[in-house]
């Protein structure tokens, strides 16, 4: 529902001064908010970034505190009261300090003797100690700092005079397992403060009722207050010349850099994203190679950066030191930085809410207009870019779906409550079933996870390694163990490893971290680019990648694993709209050469069509399906219809898949006509076939990990020994699954195991939803003499991992030379 109470707050002269004295007035939604929350009512708040968001949910405490008899402060020798009044929830420690300066900003104006400290991994020893002895009235934390907080004793009664609790970025927690702790702590926190205010901020997402009912599932009628006036955004897009040859696929982007270069020099500061941390290194090299400026005012900004590094180029942006930063997803989220004229988007944004989100860091002033520059890395982005256009002036943004049953994170935070000073069984249950992520929680897989908790479960029961919990006469669920109790609070969280090597000079000084299956095929000497410099590795030793500068520049780029963003649904459907549709954007008619070439050669993807190609080349008969339904179905789709193919006709297959499409190639020639395919795209039996075409037990295998991590069976590093490897996690991940799979076959986390690979890797319902609307399609069966414009980024995908002596851009490139000889 959408507040529909009078916007007209009566405003404390107090604040109403320091307001003017900014030349500001209240918003409407800012007095709405206000209204709500001195009424005693939760909320979401949904404004675009830049509009006053953060004003809009502390404006409410403030004027609780000005209408407020101050606190008296304790005397000396007497116990501080406990001075928490609001937690402020941010999903990156990086935000955590600019929120807190955003905060200082108004207590210090209005004389209100508020101080604000953080509690997170980055947190000053001074800040640390504010929040566990509760002398902070203002509280900046993230999810895992606030389990952390829960897990002493002491938290329960410092948290007891809490009045709000604001949720920032909360649509960046929605869809994850983080969403799902953040939910627990609060249920948490509402327990031992059952009059405080919850307030989430969120930018805006296709399910915005279901995003305030999953935060606030005690106050089902809350208010969204978005009467803010959309920011009004502008998007241009680096055109290609007339005539000018650029790549059908597979590119970094950098045949554009000269234009970037240019579009840097025109303005004052610029945020250039990159969708990949590789990326984003090779964009930062390249600059440095035609930079005119001094070098410092070009930084580079990534997750695997130190946190120091990052903290730099942040402050570059805001005193205005730095004209260009070269970033990831690492500054997508609220870091406030008005001076930022210009923002620049590499390649795909691969969905519309990740491109208001950027485009939002330009000109973040109330007001102003935001506005992004797309440089297109390959010519089917032009279409990507026309389609978003074309999504966004109609107002569409994706939704974002929240998890259930994320059993691991439930036993995790049992253990943290037991540490905290204990729970009981039934209060809890109640309490947890509160939440969105366990409504459906029945008493069987409640005292499945108790089980657990106490004894590891039947199989593990022999193992005193696996007693973390013990039930006192009281009926109580406590730690009391030590060991248990400093090993459960360094594993708090649910982000899995991914086996991270610290990266640093040999004489001082650390760059961040790499992961350790590209560290471990370097060898002394080998060179590597990373935090925009191309260092030397000098020795790997106790997961610590020792190095030097480089006096070669030459070198190969850390790949992550995991990096690469899939099209979202609803823009892989407005890239097939836009693809046989009026060619009504400069993007579009710049790329109408390509799209009548694939029209010549074989027909456009239209929606309630599937084109489908069949052709031959020397590496066999392939067959090209194009769904636009994203590359994570795009996988399971791909391994259904070999298995399928298969059975129609003995055969060897490889797959490749692209958020595009998917390409089949076999071996043996067999044509399909549109009966046989038919039958191959049937939904019927798609579990039994899935499970026939995946060794599913091996998916299953690689997703306990993780699982396993969450929940505590897998203990952390201990400070002072050298991490645990990637290798040895997942030998111990291994071991635990075959353990459990022939003495426990029904375990919890076995079952939770099994199901998150069908619904987050497989995504066996959107695969389902697909099969099901291509059955409803009319098929456009096309066999064309050549790779169409569609079909060669697969086939390139497909020849990537076979055996050659040449590089594969090599062969990539002299491929595509030949089809734009031939097709002009």
């Amino acid at each position: 529902m959408k507040a529909s109470v009078k916007p007209h707050v009566a405003f404390d002269a107090t604040l109403a001064a320091w307001f003017a004295s900014q030349g500001w007035t209240p918003a409407t939604f800012q007095r709405t908010a206000w209204r709500h929350y001195l009424a005693g009512r939760d909320g979401l708040l949904v404004t675009p970034t830049g509009s006053g968001k953060t004003l809009a949910a502390f404006g409410g405490p403030l004027l609780q505190a000005l209408r407020a008899p101050p606190q008296a402060r304790a005397k000396r020798g007497q116990p501080a009261a406990p001075r928490t009044r609001v937690l402020w929830i941010t999903p990156l420690r990086a935000l955590a300090s600019d929120t807190a300066r955003a905060l200082r900003e108004p207590l210090a104006a209005l004389g209100l003797p508020w101080t604000v400290a953080m509690r997170t991994g980055d947190a000053s020893a001074r800040d640390k100690r504010l929040a566990r002895n509760g002398q902070a009235e203002v509280l900046v934390t993230t999810p895992e700092s606030l389990a952390l907080l829960l897990s002493y004793p002491e938290t329960a009664p410092q948290l007891q005079g809490l009045r709000a609790i604001v949720v920032d970025e909360w649509h960046e927690l929605l869809d994850s397992k983080r969403g799902v702790l953040l939910q627990l702590c609060l249920a948490r926190v509402r327990a031992l403060s059952p009059r405080v205010r919850t307030w989430g901020l969120s930018a805006t997402l296709g399910n915005l009722t279901e995003a305030r009912d999953v935060l606030l599932p005690h106050a089902p009628d809350a208010p969204i207050v978005d009467a803010a006036k959309p920011r009004s955004l502008t998007l241009d897009t680096l055109l290609p010349d007339a005539g000018e040859r650029f790549p059908w696929a597979g590119h970094l982007g950098l045949s554009q850099l000269q234009r970037v270069v240019a579009r840097l020099a025109g303005v004052r500061s610029t945020l250039l994203f990159a969708n990949t941390r590789s990326q984003a290194e090779l964009w930062h090299k390249a600059l440095q190679s035609v930079w005119l400026d001094d070098p410092a005012t070009l930084a580079l900004h990534h997750g695997s950066i130190d946190p120091a590094l990052r903290q730099a180029a942040e402050e570059g942006l805001r005193d205005g030191s730095v004209r260009c930063v070269v970033a990831t997803s690492s500054l997508d989220l609220g870091v406030d930085f008005p001076a930022v004229d210009q923002v620049i988007q590499l390649g795909s944004p691969k969905g519309l809410s990740r491109l208001l989100q950027r485009a939002g860091r330009a000109r973040h002033r109330p007001g102003e207009a935001g506005h992004v520059l797309c440089v297109p890395t390959h010519a089917l982005e032009l279409v990507e870019y026309a389609a978003a256009r074309k999504a966004l002036q109609a107002g569409r943004v994706e939704a974002r779906t929240p998890p259930r049953m994320s059993l691991d994170v439930l036993a995790q935070h049992c253990v943290t409550l037991a540490l905290g000073g204990g729970f009981d069984r039934d209060a809890l249950f109640a309490e947890v079933r509160g939440t969105h992520a366990f409504a459906g929680l029945d008493p069987a897989d409640w005292q499945a996870v108790l089980d657990f908790i106490v004894q590891g479960g039947a199989a593990l029961a022999h193992y005193p390694d696996y007693h973390r919990v013990v039930i006192g006469d009281d009926g109580l669920y406590r730690v009391t163990d030590r060991k248990v109790a400093f090993r459960h609070r360094l594993s708090i969280g649910t982000i899995a490893s991914d086996g991270h090597v610290s990266v640093q000079f040999a004489k001082g000084g650390r760059l961040g971290a790499v992961e350790e299956r590209f560290i471990g095929r370097l060898r002394p000497r080998d060179r590597f680019q990373f935090a925009g410099k191309t260092l030397e590795l000098v020795q790997l030793k106790d997961m610590t990648a020792y190095v030097r500068l480089a006096k070669r520049q030459d070198g190969i780029v850390p790949r992550w694993q995991g990096s690469r963003m899939p099209l979202s649904s609803m823009l892989g459907a407005a890239v097939e709209a836009a693809l046989s549709g009026p060619r009504d954007t400069p993007e579009l008619r710049a790329v109408a050469p390509l799209l009548d070439t694939q029209s010549r050669m074989s027909t456009l993807p239209a929606p309630g069509t599937l084109l489908v190609e069949q052709l031959a080349t020397r590496e066999g008969w392939h067959l090209f399906l194009y769904p636009f339904a994203g590359r994570a179905v795009h996988e399971g789709l791909a391994a259904l219809l070999a298995l399928r193919w298969g059975r129609l006709q003995p055969n060897t297959f490889g797959f490749a898949v692209n958020d595009y499409g998917l390409a089949l190639t076999a071996q043996a020639a067999h044509s399909l006509d549109a009966d046989q395919l038919r039958r191959l795209l049937d939904e019927a039996d798609l579990l039994d076939d899935l499970q026939a075409a995946l060794n599913m037990a091996e998916l299953a295998r690689r997703q306990f990990r993780d699982i396993a991590r969450v929940a505590g069976l897998l203990p952390p590093s201990l400070p002072g020994r050298a991490p645990r490897s990637m290798r040895q996690l997942q030998a111990s991940g291994g071991l635990l699954f075959d353990v459990l799979a022939r003495f426990d076959p029904g375990h919890v986390l076995l079952a939770q195991a099994r199901r998150e690979v069908l619904e987050a890797q497989l995504d066996v319902q959107a695969l389902r939803t697909t099969l099901r609307e291509l059955g409803d399609r009319r098929l456009a069966m096309q066999a064309p003499s050549a790779l169409t414009p569609l079909a060669f980024p697969l086939w390139a995908e497909a020849m990537r991992g076979s055996l050659s002596t040449e590089d594969w851009s090599t062969r990539m490139r002299r491929a595509a030379d030949a089809l734009e000889r031939r097709h002009g």
